[in-house]
């Protein structure tokens, strides 16, 4: 795994070739247990590096799609399975709890609910109030740049917006770490305002 912009956070990526851009999971190392979110296969490099890291105690899925390898690694770690309270009645995995719009996860990790993707209540996590990490809603086709899912995955493209608009209004965020596509480390804040202005 790769460290990212904090010491306590690492990543992780495949390069889909369809798509021609990175998919990403991000870990949070914290002494109460690590938090895995959309968690993608790991190498076996990975695998030594997270044990080496005091393991996993809980992973957080954004949405449906990005369930990922989360079963197996949550089968072969007891890791508690978290997902968008919005999905529970069709949601391909058992969830040990289901996450609600400004729930906190645990203190310093709160989610918010997205509108119109092509997931019901898609989740984004605001880690300490300064790192945003999205999951399909928002994402970077172009480094620097945030952009939205295509209009043809969108479930409602005004939802959608009004969604990212309330993202903006959010300060102080430094980095945007997306599912997809590249990650942003600084002016995060900025990026988002950008975003929902081009809107």
């Amino acid at each position: 795994m790769k460290q990212l912009h904090r010491k306590d956070l690492f990543g992780w990526s495949v390069f889909n070739e369809e798509r021609n851009l990175d998919f990403h999971s991000v870990l949070w190392v914290r002494e109460e247990g690590n938090i895995l979110i959309d968690p993608l296969p790991m190498t076996e490099h990975d695998r030594f590096h997270l044990q080496r890291l005091g393991g996993v105690k809980i992973i957080v899925l954004t949405n449906s799609e990005h369930c990922r390898d989360a079963g197996h690694i949550a089968g072969s770690t007891g890791a508690s399975v978290y997902g968008p309270a919005a999905e529970e009645d069709s949601f391909p995995l058992y969830c040990d709890r289901w996450l609600y719009d400004e729930d906190e996860i645990v203190p310093g990790l709160i989610c918010y609910e997205l509108e119109g993707s092509k997931t019901p209540g898609e989740l984004v996590l605001l880690l300490e109030h300064s790192t945003l990490i999205t999951g399909d809603l928002v994402r970077s086709h172009i480094g620097g740049e945030l952009c939205l899912l295509p209009d043809t995955k969108l479930s409602d493209r005004k939802q959608a917006i009004q969604s990212v608009k309330r993202l903006a209004q959010l300060s102080g965020i430094q980095a945007v770490l997306t599912g997809d596509g590249w990650p942003i480390f600084k002016h995060g804040s900025e990026a988002l305002r950008q975003l929902a202005k081009s809107l």
